[in-house]
């Protein structure tokens, strides 16, 4: 939703000073330096003057806009490929009888360049922006209706003020993809049903991991599990259908919360939906405690990013440390996690297993999968050697003293 604290970006044009209400889901802060562009503006002056960290207020058809922000993508991977094709022709220069060990370290490297990489491209691609009136309408030509889609997005604007606001495109786009997703919803194969994720909230399109807890066995007692981080509310759902009596699915998103609701409504799932920083409070103990935390140790730089970054490992360590004292007796934690974090050795087994033993708990058993996404098997990733060993375990945790 908006920002409770209003940001506002100023602008020259025809010698005339604007002012409009500033938007970003990114958090990126307002624009300094705007110049207005049109379909007159080729792709290789917009790509300099983003790169350059100038912003361009784009006053031509809205569809062109479209064009020339993948026009700019375009360039920025071209830039990229060379970057990555210089550094492995500077590595192969250097190869030594220490290779294998050059290689490693090489591994976490790659990693945070990408992530550099990622952040750049996210910057730069945001530098091309849309004015919007008070409901959320663009006056550019062969712009489409936008309104709904930006509402549910970013929430309603102040009624009875009829201010303007300016935007990324980039913005807009993940607006109007949201949009789609929750007005389709993502099929999950597995289950017969679809899930209808919002802006904001990560979409569930890696679900190999739904095969674990369909075939991993409910503890003996079935009275009382918890959903920890439930995002779109997927793992409640299945703990409901696989006949858990009470189940509580917590998260402190508030989009994460109004779109598990939403599904938890469709589906007619009787869940228990509560807002706390992992652990519900005032709920019994728990029979089954499930988590799906992020899975890889790295700080994120958006608000989509924190179902998929967890700086410091913070909430998968949180969860272990606070499991136990919330489980019943003979009660189980099952942990989905990926050990992609273990092959770019941002965090290895080791580790891993010594939070367990800290927070009280021992392997019972674990399952496991394989990924089946488009990225591991693709040979052009720099990453491609970690992604395609990458494997999903199910770990079934249980107190040492059980």
């Amino acid at each position: 939703m908006l920002p409770t604290e209003k940001q506002y970006v100023q602008w020259h044009e025809n010698e005339t000073l604007h002012n409009a209400r500033w938007l970003s889901q990114s958090n990126q802060v307002p624009p300094v330096r705007i110049v207005l562009i049109d379909d007159k503006t080729t792709a290789d002056e917009a790509y300099r003057l983003a790169c350059a960290g100038t912003s361009m207020l784009w006053h031509g058809d809205f569809q062109n806009a479209r064009q020339l922000l993948q026009a700019i993508n375009r360039r920025i991977e071209r830039s990229e490929q060379r970057k990555i094709s210089k550094a492995a022709n500077k590595n192969k220069s250097t190869k030594t009888t220490a290779e294998p060990l050059v290689v490693s370290k090489q591994i976490p490297n790659l990693f945070h360049q990408q992530r550099q990489a990622q952040a750049q491209r996210s910057r730069v691609l945001s530098r091309l922006l849309l004015k919007l009136d008070a409901s959320y309408v663009s006056q550019l030509h062969r712009a489409p209706d936008i309104s709904a889609a930006c509402t549910a997005a970013f929430g309603q604007l102040d009624e009875g003020m009829d201010e303007s606001c300016l935007l990324s495109f980039r913005d807009l786009q993940g607006a109007l993809g949201a949009a789609g997703w929750r007005a389709k919803g993502v099929p999950i194969e597995s289950l017969g049903l679809s899930i209808f994720p919002h802006y904001g909230v990560f979409a569930p399109t890696r679900h190999e991991y739904v095969q674990l807890l369909l075939d991993a066995r409910l503890p003996n007692a079935c009275d009382v599990a918890f959903d920890i981080g439930t995002g779109t509310g997927l793992l409640a759902i299945i703990l409901a259908q696989r006949g858990m009596q009470q189940v509580i699915a917590t998260d402190l998103n508030p989009r994460a919360l109004a779109c598990a609701s939403e599904n938890f409504a469709r589906l007619e799932s009787a869940v228990q939906l509560q807002q706390a920083d992992l652990f519900p409070t005032d709920a019994p103990l728990a029979n089954l405690i499930v988590c799906n935390p992020p899975w890889l140790p790295a700080k994120p730089t958006s608000p989509l990013e924190y179902a998929v970054y967890d700086a410091n490992s913070a909430m998968l360590r949180g969860f272990l440390q606070g499991a136990k004292q919330h489980l019943a007796e003979q009660g189980e934690v099952w942990l989905i996690l990926s050990d992609l974090a273990e092959h770019l050795q941002l965090r290895s087994r080791d580790e891993l297993l010594g939070w367990f033993a800290d927070a009280g708990l021992e392997v019972k058993y674990r399952l496991d999968t394989q990924p089946k996404h488009s990225r591991s098997q693709d040979t052009t990733d720099p990453l491609f050697a970690a992604r395609s060993a990458e494997i999903t375990s199910l770990w079934c945790l249980v107190p040492v003293d059980n």
